[in-house]
């Protein structure tokens, strides 16, 4: 038995590295919960594997644990439960939500899987760990780069689902697959040292796919990272003149030649980079594209830079908050509260897309410091291996070293992932293992029984985190799936999941919001219609109670309530308090204002046209728009709100002004204020200023031929003939049968010069 349950821990441990080839598409909602759900039970298996063995006598090499900073991990997880103790929330920071899948939970099986990593590693786990990551990263990057293949060429290749320029391989997202390969990728040269012929020429080929891979993904932060590290590692073996060559044949002087040729090479290529930015920002190829448009004027940089003096500022005001921080996952908590749309993209965030602010804002500066010394330690450990007198150990040191510069570089534009995090910690817990020797646990003798019995119950522990979850996680998919043609069966599966009593219920309450608000309202009537109500109103009046704090998950309450369906509609002073409650969460936000002023709204459209009540509902909504208006006075959704109100009041000179005001303070794209502004003119039959929105929408929504078809009739009628014949001739192409259904308008077009 003991042989097989060794057998068992060493997998267990391995299986992280497998996790990257979990691709789950449709099956389970939403994407990445099979890999969180995955994790955590490998993490228990091991856990309980690993207290039946040390139990029994087996034994391990604990007097690793004796290093000082093998204790950074402890230390960060311990003070990450006494921040969340303090924090927000200590619930939904231990369990987070299927979506984003970290939270104490996670940070426990990551330090876990550290600790179990360091007491048992030996030479022959190290090399199979090593095979394991190279071979499921290489079919994650070969994964990734056909899809790059399929994006290029328009072919479809099955299995493959459809990609856009950046791809995201099995991790469903560029950024995370982009940051894991950065890391494997020096894995990957290490292990091919090791190798000879044949097999070391396809972990080359591998090393080459994960570099492909990391292009394919076009992530700025991991780009700039590998730029990074390749500048190191020049200077490295240009300047250090007491280096013996990597190559017991070769020598210094060949390395350091090629190096500083290599060094030079790059400030050349960098130099021009710089002064023709501007047209390599056009160049179709993303990498490139992509690093040559970063300013401090491009809209993702505005955002992060806006986000990061935010979240800094706010720390510095609040001395709890700058010592203890929020507690885990409780960053959007802070963002709600001085989110602008004017200066963010995004419309909810839960991270900072800095993975040290992160730290900051969750735990405090302890929590930052702790994790700076994470990352020090590691280098610590690497520079140690760098300056070794073995040949291959400080080849390992040089790439352990870049490893950390790649993951303090990336982490800097992006936020860490459960996957990114268990790899750097495994890697740290590989060079801590060249002390030590095997000793058993000092116990007294214990029955034989106890360690069977204390990993059974370990091991049970995988149903409250695992398989409740993933059954919860199947019913809101199967939920999903009959919303439109089955909503008795849509509700029945939700309130099924909602009865297995897991940390559902906030990710329940975003989707449920999101099937009602976007499609069940208008493609649902009678009885199907009330019911898909209920179930969204009922999950989110839960969440109202259970989460006060969560701004999201309020607005859409209360935009959920505001879409009830005849008969089932709330008390006014009811929405009116979710709403003020909304408000105060963040201030800045429009969609909890427009609710509002909906309230009146609603009332003044059940009154005749030019009664008086109507008029003065209607002056209450534009008053509470107004007032948002000067809260926020460089956004011009609002404006253009109350242009439409004074419209359909009937007040044009006063629609006119205010649409000015959204004509003046209209900057960046926005979607939903060019969809408005758009309706607006059209009205007016100002078709120039149409035009210029609609195209807005179009350019946002390129599926959307609707649009494209009235931005053609824009152009037309704003005299832009060739501009309005080359939109109708895509839309014969993009989506036959569409042109036709205006045959005037195409008779017209015809006739113009």
């Amino acid at each position: 038995m003991m042989p097989a349950l060794e057998r068992a821990f060493s997998y267990a441990l391995l299986a992280p590295a497998f996790l990257t080839l979990i691709f789950v598409d449709g099956l389970l909602y939403p994407y990445l919960t099979p890999k969180t759900i995955l994790f955590r039970a490998a993490f228990l298996l091991a856990l309980a594997a690993f207290a039946v063995l040390a139990l029994s006598g087996k034994q391990f090499y604990f007097s690793r644990l004796r290093s000082p900073i093998s204790w950074i991990p402890a230390a960060l997880l311990v003070w990450a439960y006494v921040s969340s103790l303090f924090g927000v929330d200590f619930y939904h920071s231990f369990w987070s939500i299927f979506d984003r899948g970290d939270g104490l939970l996670t940070l426990t099986a990551l330090a876990g899987f550290f600790y179990l990593t360091l007491v048992s590693a030996d030479d022959a786990f190290v090399k199979r760990l090593f095979a394991v990551i190279v071979w499921t990263a290489s079919l994650s990057a070969l994964f990734g780069v056909l899809q790059w293949l399929q994006w290029a060429s328009g072919i479809d290749i099955p299995l493959l689902p459809g990609e856009a320029e950046r791809v995201s391989s099995t991790f469903g997202n560029p950024t995370f697959f982009s940051s894991y390969m950065a890391l494997s990728l020096f894995v990957t040269l290490m292990l091919a040292r090791d190798l000879s012929g044949r097999w070391q020429k396809w972990v080359y080929a591998g090393a080459l796919l994960q570099f492909l891979g990391i292009l394919a993904a076009a992530t700025r932060g991991t780009l700039l990272a590998m730029v990074a590290a390749g500048f190191v590692a020049l200077l490295y073996f240009a300047w250090r003149p007491a280096l013996r060559s990597f190559s017991e044949a070769g020598g210094n002087e060949k390395y350091r030649t090629y190096a500083r040729a290599g060094f030079a090479g790059v400030l050349i290529a960098a130099a021009l980079f710089v002064t023709f930015r501007a047209q390599l920002a056009s160049v179709p190829f993303a990498p490139v594209q992509r690093l040559a448009a970063i300013s401090l004027s491009d809209t993702t940089v505005e955002s992060r830079l806006f986000i990061w003096q935010n979240v800094v500022g706010r720390a510095l005001q609040d001395p709890k908050e700058l010592m203890v921080g929020v507690g885990s996952e409780h960053i959007a908590v802070v963002f709600n509260e001085f989110y602008d749309p004017t200066k963010i993209v995004e419309e909810w965030f839960d991270r900072t897309h800095n993975a040290f602010l992160d730290y900051l804002v969750q735990y405090g500066i302890p929590g930052l410091v702790l994790y700076l010394a994470l990352i020090g330690a590691f280098m610590y450990s690497a520079r140690r291996l760098l300056v070794s007198a073995d040949t291959n150990e400080r080849y390992r040191g040089l790439l352990f070293s870049l490893i950390a510069i790649v993951y303090a570089v990336q982490n800097f534009f992006v936020f860490d992932t459960a996957l990114t995090l268990w790899f750097f910690l495994t890697l740290f817990a590989i060079m801590l293992t060249v002390r030590g020797v095997p000793e058993p646990l000092r116990l007294r003798a214990l029955p034989q029984a106890l360690p069977i019995l204390v990993g059974v119950l370990v091991a049970l522990l995988i149903y409250p985190v695992s398989i409740q979850p993933l059954r919860a996680n199947i019913a809101l998919a199967k939920g999903y799936l009959y919303q439109l043609v089955d909503a008795r069966r849509s509700v029945g599966a939700i309130e099924s999941g909602l009865k297995l009593d897991t940390y559902a219920e906030m990710e329940y309450g975003y989707q449920l919001y999101e099937w009602y608000s976007e499609r069940q309202v208008s493609k649902l009537d009678g009885e199907e219609r009330v019911l898909a109500y209920r179930a969204a109103r009922d999950i989110l009046e839960g969440n109202y109670a259970k989460y006060p704090y969560d701004a999201r998950g309020i607005t859409y309450y209360a935009h959920v309530l505001d879409l009830a369906p005849k008969g089932e509609e709330p008390d006014e002073e009811y929405i009116r308090g979710v709403l003020a409650r909304a408000i105060e969460l963040s201030p800045k936000r429009i969609q909890p204002r427009y609710l509002l002023a909906n309230v009146s709204i609603k009332k003044g459209d059940a009154l005749p046209a030019g009664s008086a009540g109507k008029r003065q509902y209607y002056e209450e909504a534009i008053g509470e728009l107004a007032e948002y208006s000067t809260l926020v006075p460089n956004f011009a959704e609002p404006y253009y709100i109350i242009a439409t109100l004074y419209q359909v009041r009937g007040d044009p000179s006063a629609a006119a002004e205010w649409a000015a005001k959204g004509l003046a303070a209209y900057g960046r794209q926005d979607t939903n204020t060019a969809r408005r502004a758009s309706r607006y003119y059209i009205t007016v039959e100002d078709w120039k200023n149409a035009a210029r929105f609609l195209t807005d929408v179009s350019v946002a929504e390129p599926e959307n031929y609707p649009v494209l078809y009235d931005l053609a009739k824009a152009e037309f009628l704003a005299g832009n003939i060739s501009s309005a014949r080359e939109i109708v001739e895509k839309l014969r192409q993009k989506a036959p049968g569409l042109v036709e259904t205006d045959p005037n308008f195409l008779r017209a077009l015809e006739k113009a010069k």
